[in-house]
């Protein structure tokens, strides 16, 4: 049975998760020198202004079908020859600030759970709490992890691609355009044939980066998260 309330929880922490993600990737470029009219508008707690179709549907489909809220807003383009610390080392900066913070930020709430923990019991409504700040958490850890992968449009691309020598930059840009369509096969089907092969755990890429999370929040937070996170084995 799908725990409607926790997918949506973790749809509505993603939409959070989202803005200020995006928000540092052109807080950082502002810092370093980038004050032009695309990064300032990126620099808005709108929604509207980081809100990425593909990436938000892949959220809500796997918030439903694997209580990860992982997805990818519109991403942030630094110009490069505004950085004072130089066009390589600020885009490198600017790509680093988005994960960073989201892991800064999840750990963080999670961290602040341990206050409630103590006093959470039985009681109804601090069990929601808990569950809201849980999801919140271990999503932002989620982003974070996931714009590791060095694919378009994650963070995790534009990484490699400032840390490559130009030449093998240049080659490594062609697969920008495969980036969302590889994704998108790594999240459905490569766990759709992990059923077939018996690995559906290994090739589910989803529940491992949820998995993962939840470990660290709960890390942070000095007691098992997953109480309060609950879904189907």
């Amino acid at each position: 049975m799908i725990d409607v309330i926790l997918s949506l929880m973790i749809i509505l922490s993603f939409l959070g998760a989202i803005i200020l993600h995006e928000w540092a990737h052109a807080q950082m470029a502002s810092w370093l020198g980038d004050h032009s009219s695309s990064t300032l508008e990126r620099r808005s707690w709108r929604l509207g202004s980081h809100i990425d179709p593909v990436g938000t549907l892949l959220c809500i489909i796997l918030a439903f079908l694997s209580y990860a809220g992982l997805g990818w807003g519109r991403p942030v383009k630094p110009d490069p020859w505004k950085m004072k610390v130089g066009a390589n080392t600020g885009v490198l900066l600017v790509a680093c600030a988005g994960p960073i913070f989201s892991l800064i930020i999840g750990l963080a709430v999670a961290a602040l759970t341990r206050l409630l923990i103590p006093v959470v019991g039985g009681n109804i409504a601090l069990n929601f709490v808990m569950k809201l700040l849980t999801a919140f958490a271990t999503v932002n850890v989620g982003l974070a992890i996931l714009n590791i992968i060095p694919l378009y449009p994650l963070d995790g691309y534009q990484i490699v691609y400032t840390l490559l020598p130009s030449k093998q930059a240049v080659q490594f840009s062609r697969s920008a355009a495969y980036g969302p369509f590889i994704l998108l096969i790594v999240f459905f089907f490569l766990p759709f044939i992990g059923q077939f092969v018996g690995m559906a755990d290994i090739l589910n890429l989803a529940t491992d980066i949820r998995n993962i999370s939840l470990f660290l929040t709960s890390q942070a937070a000095g007691a098992s998260l997953v109480q309060y996170f609950v879904y189907p084995h």
